[in-house]
């Protein structure tokens, strides 16, 4: 016998909102400063704003990439996407952090290519627009720690550690100018931008390990599965828990399939009780989606079966569980 249950939260939506205008506004703002900044780079001759331009690129992206994914993970589950398109965003972030470390790798190579040749650069021009650049980020930046999910929400989150290297980026280009304008070191330039690469690939690497987590059918990092097995197994009609898988829809949806053993001899309404009582208990520990398999002791698992188990149980090995569970069972759906 197996049930389901989902379970959906009016903050999220009021989240959700809140969300898509702050990615919109902020999405504009930077998209067009970055266009400003990559021609200010190329007229100035200064790597550090074109490295900063593209840290503003990356922005752009994983701006463009959360306001995707919350229009793809609105539209409805059919029947070949159950989940609908809610992996969308992690397939996005994924790519997002692919390119970022492309475009770190670029400016790594072009700043060693101007440490031999350095070119004239023009400091003033890029005093202001650095200044300019920096403005705006700190402005995005706020807009986003006031009014969005930055909290909870992957995408949100990623996008808002951009922002703020993105402004550390900044910070970066205007020492930069300073030193060109006050000392003429014009190498402070690319080595500016050698730091802001290293900063571009560092979230680029984050983000792409994050992504690859969830695809993996990773553990959420927030749940510990040996505290959820404890709490169900502390339910006194609860025998034993096996085959117990946790893992993520997209960022902050979780879901959950177990098999609970209980005791013999009770009734189908007395089982049916149980399993929206331990239901309840899993949402309170924000796993929406739960699939549990009901069994009793007498399940015909031989001595071999309960042997294999208990030394699953031991190693945490799920090939003996799944080896176990491959019996096909007449009552499993």
């Amino acid at each position: 016998m197996t049930t389901n249950t989902h379970h959906h939260d009016h903050t999220h939506d009021h989240h959700h909102s809140n969300n898509q205008q702050v990615l919109l506004w902020s999405f504009v703002l930077i998209s067009a400063f970055m266009v400003v900044e990559a021609i200010g780079g190329w007229l100035t001759n200064s790597l550090a704003l074109l490295s900063d331009a593209g840290h503003m690129l990356s922005d752009a992206l994983s701006l463009g990439i959360a306001l995707l994914a919350f229009r793809f993970g609105a539209k409805a589950a059919n029947a070949g996407k159950s989940f609908g398109y809610r992996r969308f965003e992690i397939l996005a972030a994924a790519f997002n952090g692919l390119t970022l470390m492309a475009v770190a790798v670029w400016i790594v190579i072009e700043a060693v290519t101007r440490f031999v040749t350095p070119l004239p650069i023009q400091s003033t021009g890029m005093l202001v627009i650095a200044t300019l650049g920096l403005i705006v980020n700190i402005v995005v930046a706020v807009m986003m720690f006031k009014s969005g999910d930055t909290h909870d929400n992957l995408n949100m989150r990623g996008a808002f550690l951009h922002v703020i290297s993105d402004l550390l980026g900044s910070v970066a280009a205007i020492i930069a100018a300073l030193a060109v304008r006050w000392y003429g070191w014009t190498w402070a330039d690319p080595l500016i931008s050698v730091l802001v690469a290293i900063l571009v690939f560092r979230s680029g690497f984050f983000v792409l390990r994050e992504a690859a987590h969830v695809l993996m059918e990773g553990t959420p990092r927030q749940i510990d599965p040996a505290h959820i097995r404890a709490l169900l197994l502390q339910q006194p009609e609860v025998v034993n828990i096996h085959d117990l898988h946790v893992w993520s829809i997209s960022s902050g949806e979780h879901a959950l399939a177990s098999h609970v053993v209980i005791q013999d001899d009770m009734r189908l309404s007395e089982v049916q009780t149980i399993l929206h009582q331990l239901e309840a208990l899993l949402q309170q520990q924000g796993i929406a989606h739960v699939t549990l398999q009901v069994e009793s002791t007498a399940h015909g698992h031989n001595e071999a079966d309960m042997g294999l188990q208990a030394a699953s149980e031991h190693e945490h090995e799920h090939t003996q569980t799944h080896a176990h569970s491959a019996h096909t069972h007449p009552h499993q759906h």
